[in-house]
């Protein structure tokens, strides 16, 4: 068993995928982990889609046209029920937000089970939409693909911890 930080050092965007099938039972187990992230009040705004068949897939190749996107065994979009996510009173909406924590759920369930993800936020809305049949309330937030790796890990540049983290205020450093 990893410690969670090594899980996290672990997981990788990954773009190309064995042609070998996630076990129905592992697909569920992440997709529970996912629905157990935290959210704004609790209200559970997401509604996960997975997508399998290849006559679905090929539709979904129009929403993100590049050819590794739809060569995963499976897809999942996170979609947020605009009537279910909370609003703080200036009116930010935390629907996208509480999709964003489900997300990172799923991809570090995703590596932890030994499977790839990968992050797709710059697709078609509307052909999303479109191929989803999704109904005015529900708004696709991100894509993952989702298999076996068939590469292997890319190694992660990272700023250091000086450049991004500020003690007590803006212009506070460690130690002050």
């Amino acid at each position: 068993m990893s410690t969670f930080l090594e899980l996290v050092k672990k997981r990788y965007s990954v773009r190309t995928y064995q042609d070998k099938k996630i076990e129905e039972t592992l697909l569920l187990k992440i997709l529970e982990t996912a629905s157990l992230a935290p959210s704004a009040c609790n209200n559970q705004p997401w509604v996960f889609i997975v997508i399998r068949k290849d006559e679905t897939k090929k539709k979904l190749a129009a929403v993100y046209e590049r050819p590794w996107f739809c060569a995963a065994p499976a897809i999942i979009a996170l979609c947020c029920d605009i009537t279910q996510s909370w609003q703080r009173k200036d009116g930010k909406n935390y629907g996208e937000i509480d999709i964003a924590i489900a997300m990172d759920h799923l991809t570090l369930a995703a590596t932890e089970a030994g499977l790839g993800t990968c992050w797709v936020a710059n697709f078609n809305l509307e052909e999303a939409r479109r191929v989803l049949t999704l109904p005015e309330t529900i708004e696709p937030i991100v894509f993952t693909p989702i298999g076996y790796p068939a590469s292997v890990p890319v190694t992660k540049k990272r700023k250091k911890l000086d450049e991004i983290v500020h003690w007590e205020s803006y212009n506070g450093k460690y130690g002050d």
